[in-house]
């Protein structure tokens, strides 16, 4: 498997290692499962416990595969693979309905420079957008991430939105349509944006 799809696994709660699933498999069969065992590869110490890190892996590999044999990108379907199961329906609604929230809403992670860099373009403009932490708990925020890409063609953050229609992330997006913050503000349509979501700019 490609290096990058192992670096782009690694953002998950584990660190997927899917060429390493085989071997695993194998030494798990030879040794018994001690208490030493169980911690680190993470086999099931018992029926109905937490799945551990194999089963982990397998369902976000296979979660991963799905989704590029539905079509999608590489990128999407690394974020579907990091999700894990889901009711892709109810969070769809979920998400879509967060983005109307309010005139300017921005679905981020803290730590991310994309996302900081936009909410002080945004402060420069006076703007004040509604924020939706997607890292605040990972456990609701990967899922969201997920089907935030499946509606918009594009799983990166900041996922930007205003008077509930996706305008990309900071500084580009997937399409004309969705160009992105900096594009926007350059060719002069921001403003126009803004005021027909409600902004007093």
């Amino acid at each position: 498997m490609a290096l990058g799809t192992l670096a782009l696994f690694a953002a998950s709660a584990f660190t997927p290692l899917p060429y390493l699933v085989p071997t695993l498999e194998r030494r798990s069969a030879v040794l018994k499962p001690s208490a030493v065992h169980t911690r680190h590869v993470g086999v099931r110490a018992q029926e109905g416990s937490e799945p551990g890190f194999i089963e982990k892996l397998k369902d976000s590999f296979r979660l991963f595969q799905e989704s590029r044999a539905a079509g999608y990108n590489f990128k999407q379907a690394v974020a579907d693979g990091i999700a894990g199961e889901y009711d892709v329906s109810a969070v769809t609604s979920a998400v879509t309905k967060e983005a109307a929230s309010a005139p300017v809403v921005l679905f981020t992670w803290e730590s991310s420079p994309a996302c900081k860099k936009a909410l002080k373009y945004l402060e420069w403009a006076n703007v004040k957008p509604h924020v939706v932490r997607l890292d605040n708990p990972w456990s609701e925020g990967n899922p969201k991430r997920a089907a935030l890409g499946r509606l918009t063609g594009r799983s990166s953050v900041p996922s930007i939105w205003i008077g509930g229609k996706y305008v990309g992330g900071c500084d580009d997006g997937p399409s004309d349509e969705a160009p992105g913050l900096v594009k926007l503000a350059f060719d002069g349509s921001l403003p126009k944006k803004l005021e027909a979501a409600g902004v007093a700019i």
